[in-house]
C-alpha cells in the first residue's frame, strides 16, 4: 500500500515503464544545467514528491520500482490532467459546446489539480484552467442572455399562435367558412407541434398558460363546428321532407300534361325558397322534379308539334288568299274593294288559326296592310262626300273668296296712294286667304 500526501492509503500503483514523454523528460533532466531543477523526485524508500514553486509536496509512494519507473507513474497522472485540459479548451473553441457545461466540467478539473497526485507543471495546468473558466463565465453570460432572448421569442411565436386561435373562435359560427377554418386551425395546431420540437424550452408556467389558451380556443371551435353541423343536418333535414313533397305534387301532375304547366310553375317557386337539403340530397329530388316538369312540357311540345304539322294546308290556304286579296289595293272602286276584302276576310276566318305563332303573325300582318288601305281610301272618300263637310266647306270657300276680292280691293287702293306699308299689309294677308283657298279645294 501507498499513501498520499494527507497520509491518505491508497493502493499501490503497478509498475510500468515509462512513457517515451517521461522519459525525454528524464534524460534532458539529466544532461540539464545545475539550476534546473526537475518537476518531480523520488527519494530512496520510492516515495515520490512534486516541486511547486520553492517548496516540494509529497504526492505517494512507488516501492516496488525504479526511481524512473516511479517519476514516470505519477508524470503520466499530470498527462492525464493536462490531457482533460486540452479537451476543454478544444471543445470551447470549437463553440459546439454549452459554456455553462465547460464550466462545470472546467471547475471539477480545477479541482483535481489542487494537490493533485502528479507530477508536472501544475501551476501552469491551472493557470490554463482559470484562463479558460474566465473565457467560458463570459461565454456564458452571452449565452444567458441569447437563451433568454429565444425563450422570449418563442413565447412571442406561441403567443401569436394562441392569438390567431382566439380570433378564429371568437367569430360569429354563422359567419365561419367551416372547411376553411378548420384547415386553417389544423396548420396553426401543426406550427405548435413544431415550435415545441424545434424552440428552446419554456418556463414550464409560460407554457402551461399558453397551452391552455390555445387548447380552450381550439375545444371552443370545435364545440361551434360541431353545433353548426348538426343544425346544418337539422335544416337539410327539412329542407328534404320539403323538397321530397314537392316533387311528389310535381309527379302527380302527369296525367293533366299540358294543363299542369301552370301549377308545376307554382311548384317551381316553392321549390326556389324550400333552402338546400345538401348536394347530394339537392341533386337527386332536382332530378326527379325537373323530369316531372319535362314530362308536362313534353306534352305542349308533342301538341305544338302536331298543330303545325297541321297548319301546313291552313298557311298554304291563307297564302292563296294574300294573292288573290293582292288586286284591291288597285281597284278604284271603293265599294268593289270593300266588298272583296270582306269575302276574303270571311274566308280567312274560316280557315282558323296556323302555327308557329310567327307563321300567323307574318300572315295577319301582310292582311291588315290591305284592310288598312281600304279602310284609309274609306275615310278619305267619306269625308270628301259627306254633306256637312261639303256645306262647311262650301261656307268657307265663299267667305275665303269675299275676303280675298276685298283684299285684292285694298292693295289696288294702296299702290295707287303709294302707301308702302298698307301695300305690304294688304298683299301679305291676300297670300294667306288663298293659300287657305286652295288647301280647302277651292
Amino acid at each position: 500500500m501507498t499513501a498520499d500526501a494527507d497520509n491518505t492509503p491508497v493502493p499501490t500503483p503497478v509498475p510500468g515503464p515509462p512513457s517515451p514523454a517521461a522519459r525525454a523528460r528524464l534524460a534532458a533532466a539529466a544532461d540539464a544545467p545545475v539550476d534546473v531543477e526537475p518537476w518531480g523526485r523520488v527519494d530512496d524508500s520510492g516515495v515520490v514528491s512534486v516541486r511547486e514553486g520553492t517548496q516540494w509536496r509529497v504526492v505517494g509512494e512507488y516501492p516496488d520500482g525504479t526511481p524512473a519507473e516511479a517519476l514516470a507513474y505519477f508524470e503520466r497522472k499530470f498527462v492525464d490532467l493536462a490531457g482533460e485540459v486540452s479537451l476543454l479548451e478544444a471543445r470551447h473553441r470549437g463553440g459546439g459546446a454549452s459554456a455553462s457545461d465547460l464550466r462545470s466540467t472546467a471547475t471539477t478539473v480545477r479541482e483535481k489539480t489542487v494537490d493533485a497526485a502528479a507530477v508536472g507543471d501544475l501551476a501552469s495546468l491551472q493557470r490554463r484552467i482559470d484562463t479558460l473558466l474566465a473565457e467560458l463565465e463570459e461565454a456564458a453570460v452571452v449565452e444567458s442572455a441569447a437563451a433568454r432572448e429565444a425563450v422570449d421569442a418563442a413565447i412571442a411565436e406561441r403567443t401569436s399562435l394562441v392569438e390567431h386561435v382566439e380570433a378564429l373562435a371568437a367569430r360569429d359560427p354563422k359567419s365561419v367558412q367551416w372547411k376553411q377554418t378548420t384547415a386553417e386551425l389544423a396548420e396553426l395546431f401543426a406550427q405548435w407541434q413544431a415550435q415545441q420540437q424545434s424552440s428552446p424550452r419554456l418556463p414550464k408556467s409560460a407554457a402551461q398558460k399558453l397551452w391552455k389558451r390555445f387548447r380552450d380556443a381550439r375545444a371552443t371551435i370545435d364545440r361551434q363546428r360541431r353545433e353548426f353541423y348538426a343544425e346544418l343536418d337539422e335544416t337539410h333535414k327539412a329542407a328534404r321532407a320539403r323538397k321530397t313533397a314537392l316533387v311528389e305534387r310535381a309527379e302527380a301532375l302527369a296525367p293533366r300534361g299540358e294543363d299542369g304547366i301552370p301549377a308545376y310553375r307554382d311548384l317551381l317557386d316553392s321549390w326556389k325558397a324550400a333552402g338546400r337539403a345538401g348536394k347530394k340530397a339537392d341533386d337527386a329530388l332536382w332530378a326527379r322534379f325537373k323530369a316531372a316538369g319535362d314530362a308536362l312540357y313534353g306534352a305542349r311540345v308533342e301538341r305544338e308539334t302536331a298543330e303545325v304539322e297541321a297548319s301546313r294546308e291552313k298557311i298554304e290556304a291563307k297564302r292563296a288568299l294574300l294573292e288573290e286579296a293582292a288586286p284591291i289595293l288597285d281597284e278604284s272602286d271603293i265599294a268593289k274593294a270593300r266588298a272583296a276584302l270582306t269575302g276574303i276576310q270571311r274566308r280567312w276566318d274560316e280557315i282558323g288559326r296556323v302555327f308557329p305563332r310567327d307563321k300567323e303573325r307574318a300572315l295577319d300582318e301582310d292582311l291588315r296592310k290591305i284592310e288598312v288601305n281600304v279602310r284609309g281610301r274609306e275615310d278619305a272618300d267619306w269625308k270628301r262626300n259627306n254633306p256637312e263637310t261639303k256645306a262647311r266647306t262650301n261656307d268657307m270657300t265663299r267667305q275665303l273668296t269675299d275676303a280675298i276680292a276685298k283684299l285684292e280691293q285694298e292693295l289696288q287702293d294702296a299702290e295707287a296712294a303709294g302707301d308702302a306699308k298698307a301695300t305690304a299689309e294688304a298683299s301679305e294677308a291676300l297670300q294667306a286667304r288663298k293659300a287657305w283657298l286652295k288647301a280647302v279645294g277651292g
